[in-house]
């Protein structure tokens, strides 16, 4: 299973979301080809309603805990209610990559 698809499986059993995307961006940074070490993901979901944006990065960041601890280097989180959603239904865009090969 790739980290991209072991991700969703776990933020879906965890946080039950009524949307939810998983973007591997790895291709735009300096990784090798085929890497997952820089992901995206958009988490709409009950269970943050009436929680800070910070609780609610901390429970995308326990769920994936697995994943952050062993090769997941960067991750950009948007999470929203399905009524915050519904009333702004833009993500976050990942920072462009600066590093490596790709600096500028």
């Amino acid at each position: 299973m790739t980290v991209a698809a072991e991700m969703d499986r776990k933020l879906r059993a965890a946080l039950q979301p009524t949307a939810l995307e998983v973007h591997n961006e790895s291709d735009q940074h300096s990784v090798p080809r085929g890497s997952e070490t820089h992901f995206r993901v958009v988490v709409v979901s009950e269970v943050f309603a009436g929680k800070p944006l910070v609780a609610r990065h901390k429970l995308v960041y326990e769920v994936l805990a697995a994943e952050l601890s062993s090769g997941v280097h960067a991750l950009t989180i948007t999470s929203r209610t399905p009524e915050e959603w519904a009333a702004s239904p833009a993500s976050l865009v990942s920072p462009p990559c600066l590093g490596g090969s790709k600096a500028g």
